[in-house]
């Protein structure tokens, strides 16, 4: 949840609070969890409201942000920038400008992107999961049995044996490519991410 008060010295001026915007990142999974879900979450907020301030009933909106399954980053910041808020938008342009200036391998761990030189290598959803969980584990070689079950654990169907592993490792680096060296191979133990220079984790 987000709050923000206004500056004293800004309201006192010219402008007068009309209302107020409340971000709450919160996934259905998380309310679920709670033992609510979000349309009950909402309407809980709206009758606080009503109680509170009665005139304001007629006049309280509400707004909940989708996102496509398996979109990475904090649920705040999917929120604010879903409803268009002026300030999380300008912070994710100036990330974007940040990335196409940069050079080397940049993994942003809040929005699950990996940029190349400044490119978007355009990920799949797995295959930055084998390479978040790669880093995760800096310097251990991890089996593809283990890549198996941490990044296939939410399946329903069969999981994957370990020649897909192969394969989604060959495509991942076929995407990085100039850098595919930051997933080692370990003869018979499986792969290895180690700390490299030309690599930057944004958490």
């Amino acid at each position: 949840m987000t709050i923000a008060l206004l500056n004293n010295t800004q309201t006192a001026a010219a402008n007068e609070a009309r209302g107020f915007a409340l971000y709450v990142g919160v996934d259905e999974a998380t309310a679920a969890a709670a033992g609510v879900n979000l349309a009950e979450l909402v309407q809980a907020l709206r009758q606080t409201v009503a109680q509170l301030v009665p005139a304001a009933a007629s006049e309280t909106f509400a707004a909940v942000a989708l996102a496509p399954i398996g979109t990475g980053g904090r649920n705040i910041d999917v929120v604010r920038t879903a409803l268009h808020d002026p300030r999380s938008l300008n912070r994710l342009v100036e990330a974007n400008q940040e990335h196409q200036a940069a050079k080397g391998i940049v993994v942003d761990l809040t929005r699950h992107k990996v940029f190349v030189d400044g490119q978007n290598a355009e990920l799949t959803y797995k295959e930055f999961e084998l390479l978040n969980y790669l880093i995760q584990n800096e310097a251990e070689t991890i089996t593809r049995r283990e890549l198996v079950d941490a990044v296939w654990s939410d399946e329903t169907d069969e999981a994957p044996n370990d020649r897909t592993i192969d394969v989604h490792i060959r495509r991942l680096r076929s995407k990085i490519a100039g850098y595919e060296d930051i997933i080692r191979t370990v003869r018979g133990g499986g792969y290895r991410f180690d700390r490299h220079p030309d690599v930057l984790i944004e958490a």
